[in-house]
């Protein structure tokens, strides 16, 4: 399972409530889960700066 489909299978089990909550600074810029699962789903440059940086956390 690569990065994308863990981060994708943690946020579907992520309760509604805490998908609002910031997981992450980026270039000054807070990221909630939902911020996170919108640049991944799309596949955008910053959806893997942000899954390279919540796999350091242990995020994910």
């Amino acid at each position: 399972m690569d990065i994308r489909e863990r981060f994708l299978k943690i946020y579907a089990n992520i309760p509604l409530n805490l998908r609002k909550e910031i997981i992450l600074v980026l270039d000054n810029e807070p990221i909630t889960w939902n911020v996170a699962y919108v640049e991944v789903f799309n596949k955008t440059d910053k959806s893997k700066k942000i899954l390279k940086k919540l796999e350091e956390l242990n995020l994910i």
